[in-house]
């Protein structure tokens, strides 16, 4: 997926460490019960920041001033292997935006790198709160040395941010909401499986399914219909012309790299890459211009070089193509390829244009010296769970988005679990951009999971153009 709505001591401080190892995957309690018989509540007279240190495990980084609220930049002691806590440790970082202990609290992640800018997600402004921001592992500086790649797995994550919450939930007594977008959004769909109990509700958007990883015909089935033939046919053509001109773009790619040094290890050579960009094009438009008025610039094959690759690098970036471009989302391609799976879609309009079919995959992405095997049973193990077990759940997809081709679907096990489609939404689709009538019950919901009422169904804070605006971030293929 290639942006990102942005977006972790000793063996002692280990509390809840045997908690989180064998937390079953059953049906969760009823709201306002998660587990946490073993946490106690810290003095509500303590400052804040004293009830944070007195937390085994967890440090203070920063602090810094935000209107409203106080904002700590945090680090706290995980163990690498949850079953095997006595086999290391390492910080893993987070932060927290401190409103007041007498709110619900909002535990987020994008499931990449933490942002340590001040900011709100959505639900968080919905339901006028405090929130948790997490690091997920192995994104740096979260990540343990030396690296075991073998301990990054879902439910390891899951583990992380069931401690994590332990931890705070000691100050933080109300409600708990797990959210995220896209990977955060399949991070907080995770957590919820393995820890059922912890939350009291889980908005995840735009938060791609992909129970089996050898069958992808739902991307095909996408590219074939979305938006509109005639703009469906303007990218087939520019794509096939950037092919027709690999040669001479291969050689600006060089040269622009050599200038910014930048470099191809990961790929091989500068033409691989190309290729591979490329491929990406489609789904990278799809997945974050808003069609109604990027398919009038998509460019006519005679389009100069100059005009081809400056649109090119605003659609799919050039940048992202590189080693250095690719290096911090290796968690994510190791994920990718060992567990969570990827789109596999294809390419018949670009039939004879291709050197290297296939390349386009996590395994590309990753040092060849990091093993990978691919782990068939984690994927339908969760997608069984959303159907038959999610409760107080909410999914909110984007129709123009490629990784809404494959989303989670609560079945007539799943109890108060919506799931909600923006009309012409793409991966930044969230509530906000909901029909009136969908917009006005998925609020209702997420105050009533989050125990601060349903009055009107309007929002508890006012927008805040500092803390609620969304950046983008332009990153590699493949990756939600």
């Amino acid at each position: 997926m290639r942006r990102t709505l942005r977006g972790l001591l000793s063996l002692a401080v280990l509390i809840g460490t045997a908690g989180a190892g064998t937390t079953t995957a059953g049906a969760a309690t009823a709201a306002g019960t998660p587990s946490t018989a073993a946490a106690t509540s810290a003095p509500a007279s303590a400052d804040i920041e004293d009830q944070i240190r007195a937390i085994p495990g967890m440090s203070v980084v920063s602090e810094k001033p935000v209107d409203g609220y106080r904002y700590f930049v945090l680090n706290y002691t995980q163990p690498v292997d949850h079953r095997h806590p006595s086999k290391g440790t390492f910080q893993q970082r987070l932060t927290l935006l401190h409103k007041s202990v007498d709110r619900p609290t909002v535990f987020f992640t994008s499931g990449y790198n933490v942002s340590t800018t001040p900011s709100r997600s959505e639900p968080t402004r919905l339901i006028d709160g405090n929130q948790v921001s997490l690091e997920y592992r192995y994104f740096t500086p979260s990540r343990p040395q030396p690296a075991d790649w073998r301990k990054l797995t879902i439910r390891q994550a899951a583990d992380d941010q069931h401690r994590i919450f332990q931890a705070l939930h000691r100050i933080y007594r109300k409600n708990w909401i797990a959210t995220g977008g896209s990977k955060g959004g399949m991070t907080a769909t995770y957590y919820r499986r393995f820890h059922p109990q912890d939350m009291n509700g889980t908005v995840a958007y735009v938060a791609p399914n992909d129970v089996n990883n050898d069958e992808d015909s739902a991307y095909d089935r996408f590219f074939r219909t979305v938006g509109t033939a005639e703009c469906r046919n303007a990218l087939h053509a520019v794509t096939r012309e950037a092919l027709k001109r690999r040669g001479e773009m291969d050689g600006r790619f060089a040269q622009w790299a050599a200038k910014e040094k930048r470099t191809f290890g990961l790929f091989g050579t500068v033409d691989r890459a190309y290729e591979v960009m490329v491929t990406d094009l489609e789904f990278g438009f799809w997945q974050y211009q808003p069609a109604a008025t990027a398919c009038a610039d998509v460019p006519k094959p005679g389009v100069s070089t100059d005009a081809l690759w400056t649109w090119m690098d605003e659609v799919g970036g050039f940048a992202s193509y590189t080693d250095q471009g690719v290096e911090s989302y290796t968690p994510y391609y190791y994920q990718a390829g060992t567990q969570m799976g990827e789109p596999g879609y294809r390419y018949p309009h670009l039939k004879g244009l291709l050197k290297y079919p296939g390349i386009n995959n996590s395994r590309t992405f990753v040092p060849r010296d990091i093993p990978m095997r691919f782990d068939k049973r984690a994927m339908p193990d969760i997608d069984r769970w959303v159907r038959h077990h999610a409760q107080r759940m909410m999914f909110v997809n984007g129709q123009y988005d490629p990784w809404s081709s494959e989303h989670f679907e609560p079945g007539k096990g799943a109890k108060d679990a919506y799931v909600f489609t923006v009309p012409g939404g793409n991966h930044g689709s969230d509530i906000s951009k909901l029909k009136d009538a969908d917009r006005t019950k998925a609020t209702a919901a997420l105050l009533g999971w989050a125990g601060v009422g349903a009055a009107g169904a309007t929002p508890q804070a006012p927008y805040d153009k500092k803390l609620d605006r969304r950046e983008t971030v332009r990153t590699p293929a493949l990756r939600p």
